[in-house]
C-alpha cells in the first residue's frame, strides 16, 4: 500500500486501493473510456485515482452556460495540479436560445417538463457527443446520493447511451469520499465548503440545511422522487 493510501484509516484505503485498481482496469479494458466529471468532490476523487493509476481514461465536464464561477475555475485547478484540462463540451447556441425565446430565461422553475428540457439542451445533448463512438464512460454516481440510485451497480450496460458504464464509487458514502480528499489532499470545488455537497447549475442549485438529503439542493422546488436531469435517465428505470 501507498504511504499515500496508508494516511487512510484501513476500511477506506481498501476502497482507495480498489479504486485505484479499478480504474486502471477500466482503462485498459476500454481505451477509450471517459470520466464525465461534474468537478464536483466525487469526480475529483476519481480525476485524483487516474492520475495515480495512471489509467488510460480520458476527463470531460459539459459548461451548461449557467455553471458557478467557483466551478469553472476549477478547470484551471485540474490543469495546474494534474496537467490535463478536461474537453469541455457546450450546448447548442442555437436550441438553447430558441429555447429561451419560447419559455423564458427561467422557465425550468415552472414546471418538471420544462427544467427537462431545459437539461436536455445543456446537458444531454451534449454528452451525446461527448460520448459519441466511445465504449464506455465512468461516473462519480453513489447510491446513498439519491432514491434514483440506491440499486445503482458498478458496471452495467447503459441502454439510453449505447455503450458500458462505470460507477466505481457506487458503494461508497459521503464520509469515505472527504475522508480520501482530506487525506489525499485531493482539491475541491470551495461550493462545498459552503453547504453544497450536490453542485449543478447555478439557479438549480442551493446549499442543503441541516438534516436535509444531499441532493436537496438540486431542483429543490420538485418532488424528491425523480431528481435526475436525464444524463443518468436509467436510473429512473427500476429493475423488476
Amino acid at each position: 500500500m501507498s504511504s499515500a493510501g496508508s494516511a487512510l484509516p484501513a476500511d477506506t484505503a481498501l476502497l482507495w486501493q480498489t479504486l485505484l485498481e479499478d480504474v486502471r482496469a477500466i482503462g485498459h479494458q476500454h481505451p477509450d473510456a471517459v470520466l464525465a466529471s461534474s468537478m464536483a468532490a466525487e469526480d475529483m476523487v476519481l480525476t485524483h485515482a487516474i492520475h495515480t493509476a495512471a489509467a488510460s481514461i480520458g476527463v470531460f465536464t459539459l459548461d451548461t452556460g449557467r455553471l458557478h464561477a467557483q466551478t469553472l475555475a476549477m478547470l484551471d485547478t485540474i490543469e495546474a495540479r494534474y496537467g490535463i484540462r478536461p474537453t469541455v463540451y457546450y450546448p447548442d447556441a442555437e436550441a438553447v436560445q430558441a429555447h429561451v425565446r419560447e419559455h423564458g430565461t427561467h422557465a425550468f422553475y415552472e414546471s418538471v417538463e420544462l427544467r427537462k428540457a431545459c437539461c436536455g439542451l445543456r446537458k444531454v445533448e451534449p454528452l451525446r457527443r461527448a460520448l459519441r463512438g466511445r465504449g464506455a464512460w465512468v461516473t462519480g454516481q453513489r447510491r446513498e446520493q439519491a432514491a434514483t440510485r440506491d440499486t445503482l451497480a458498478p458496471a452495467e450496460d447503459d441502454a439510453v447511451f449505447g455503450l458500458r458504464k462505470f460507477n466505481p464509487l457506487a458503494v461508497w458514502t459521503h464520509a469515505d469520499v472527504w475522508r480520501v480528499i482530506r487525506a489525499l489532499g485531493v482539491p475541491y470545488n470551495p461550493l462545498h465548503d459552503e453547504g453544497y455537497p450536490s453542485i449543478g447549475c447555478e439557479p438549480c442549485t442551493r446549499p442543503v440545511r441541516a438534516g436535509e438529503d444531499l441532493r436537496a439542493g438540486r431542483w429543490w422546488w420538485e418532488s424528491a422522487s425523480g431528481k435526475e436531469c436525464g444524463l443518468h435517465a436509467g436510473n429512473l428505470f427500476k429493475p423488476s
